[in-house]
């Protein structure tokens, strides 16, 4: 399993990154990136920290580690410049912090963090068939989340990628140890909104092509 979506304690996490890094792997996890929610006041702080740490530990613990960032209520605006920011700093994946239902995320954000080439487009909400179309068009690949809340939406995100083309990507959202769910729910949450089998393992297989993508700079 890859999960491109946690958060250690220099975020909202309750974890340090190492031992956040080591309850993954026990959970099964081969590769996880580390994405604090982050703007322009912090990602100088907590991108070089992340970076150092992933390349030493990940040797140690045998998972590969990959440091990023979750851009949170940043504004519309200022993503595309965000984004550009957090990759200059040693971003190896970038997610948005999409417009869930449940927070009250800036409208306009979804369209932003596509059109700025984010990675990950997290808990997406009520995105549109357009937004979606595009994100199919850059690549941008749309979160499937097994977080409580944020997760109610996943079968209207799942209907739309499946009808547009657009790429998933399975993904905790992780800010606590019990978030970190194991083989059999991650699989239950997916089929639960009406990820197919050969899905599921697509998702699988484009969040290891991102980390493929890391490995490789």
């Amino acid at each position: 399993m890859i999960d491109l979506h946690t958060h250690s304690s220099f975020s909202d996490g309750e974890l340090i990154p190492a031992e956040l890094a080591r309850r993954a792997k026990v959970a099964g996890y081969r590769a996880i990136a580390i994405t604090d929610h982050a703007d322009a006041s912090n990602m100088g702080f907590v991108l070089p920290r992340l970076a150092a740490m992933a390349r030493e530990y990940s040797i140690y613990m045998d998972l590969i580690i990959v440091p990023g960032v979750e851009l949170t209520h940043v504004p519309p605006a200022l993503l595309d410049q965000e984004v550009r920011r957090a990759r200059d700093l040693g971003a190896g994946i970038v997610v948005v912090h999409g417009e869930t239902i449940v927070e009250p995320v800036d409208v306009g954000t979804n369209l932003a963090a596509i059109e700025a080439g984010a990675d990950v487009l997290a808990h997406p909400g009520l995105i549109t068939p357009e937004e979606v179309r595009l994100a199919a068009e850059k690549g941008v690949l749309l979160e499937i989340t097994t977080r409580s809340g944020h997760a109610y939406t996943n079968g209207h995100v799942l209907a739309l990628a499946r009808r547009h083309g657009a790429k998933m990507v399975v993904n905790n959202d992780a800010h606590a140890p019990r978030d970190l769910v194991g083989a059999d729910l991650r699989s239950k949450i997916a089929f639960g909104c009406g990820m197919t089998l050969d899905e599921y393992r697509q998702a699988d297989g484009h969040a290891w092509a991102l980390v493929s993508r890391f490995l490789s700079l």
